[in-house]
């Protein structure tokens, strides 16, 4: 899977993300489990963003089923991503049809001062229209 930040095109075969910018929405398709190097090159991608601007105005999380992460390294890569990058970001919408999705959005309240909403998998094109708004 290729990887696209706005200009430089990245080999990451378990997590797609672009920015779109000038939106500033980051657009997150997780592929299957996810390890600590997706999170190394999302975080650089994402750091660069802000590096130019205050903010991120939104996070899109598009995956059908919950992928989880490859070993304990890429959940705690995962923790150190949000916790660096939380309050950079206003709303968060986790488009899935997972039951696992709940849950998500439920803890995410606790981890971020973003707003959070759940959309179900097939209603990403209005997910998108909401992070507009924010």
């Amino acid at each position: 899977m290729m990887a696209y930040d706005g200009g430089n095109l990245m080999e990451d075969p378990m997590l797609d993300y672009s920015i779109m910018k000038p939106e500033g929405i980051l657009v997150l398709k997780p592929r299957a489990p996810l390890s600590k190097e997706d999170f190394a090159g999302l975080s650089a991608a994402v750091d660069s963003y802000l590096s130019d601007h205050a903010k991120l105005h939104g996070v899109l999380i598009h995956s059908k089923a919950f992928p989880g992460w490859e070993n304990f390294g890429g959940f705690a890569a995962h923790m150190h991503f949000v916790s660096g990058h939380h309050k950079k970001v206003e709303r968060v919408a986790i488009v899935t049809d997972s039951p696992v999705a709940g849950i998500g959005e439920s803890l995410a309240k606790h981890f971020t001062s973003a707003e959070v909403r759940h959309f179900p998998f097939a209603d990403d094109v209005k997910a998108l229209d909401w992070l507009e708004t924010a």
